[in-house]
């Protein structure tokens, strides 16, 4: 419960940055291409990292990779590889720069099948969780090994059942805030109820 009043998820509650993000961002509905990149990289670049280190990261992030255009991105050859590793602004992970290249290349190559948003989108469940305390928020769920699956596929990397459920969380494919939360709902995918 914050000082305001409103309850958060303990990743919320304390830091200034985190509390900003729950309570504008987390779980609106991303439904384009570059934006659905952005996120896709920067989970990806969260594996095994807290998601505070990311967000502070993010512009950092946003000026290294092109503001994440997958079209410019799917060009970076060794030299950017070498550049990025260099970038103390970002997290200089040889295989996750790596993985966020070759998943530029697969966005590009999935816009002849609908493209990246509606490959994502389709795996939107028939009904969200319904948690009432932070133990009954899922980590996991069918539809986010599925789309796993779906994305390893289309040749993705770092997109695991885990991450990918984060991702569905942040773009608001599912609403996992809990039922009396004041963000329940907020997103207009889902009812609060």
């Amino acid at each position: 419960m914050g000082d305001d009043g409103l309850a958060r998820p303990p990743w919320a509650a304390v830091d200034v940055m985190l509390r900003a993000y729950y309570d504008t961002e987390w779980g609106m509905p991303v439904r384009d291409e570059r934006g659905l990149f952005e996120r896709l990289s920067l989970e990806a670049f969260q594996s095994g990292l807290s998601w505070a280190t990311i967000l502070r990261k993010r512009d950092a992030f946003r000026a290294a990779f092109c503001n994440f255009d997958p079209d410019t991105v799917a060009r970076f050859y060794e030299q950017h590889v070498q550049r990025l590793l260099a970038d103390s602004g970002i997290i200089r992970n040889r295989a996750k720069i790596l993985a966020t290249i070759k998943n530029a290349i697969a966005t590009i190559e999935l816009r002849q099948d609908g493209g990246l948003a509606r490959l994502i989108w389709s795996f939107q469940p028939t009904s969200t969780p319904c948690p009432r305390t932070i133990d009954e928020v899922p980590t996991v769920s069918e539809e986010s090994a599925a789309l796993s699956k779906a994305l390893r596929k289309k040749g993705f990397s770092f997109v695991g059942p885990t991450t990918m459920h984060a991702l569905m969380e942040a773009v608001g494919i599912i609403d996992t805030h809990l039922l009396d939360s004041h963000r329940r709902g907020s997103s207009g995918v889902w009812p609060a109820g």
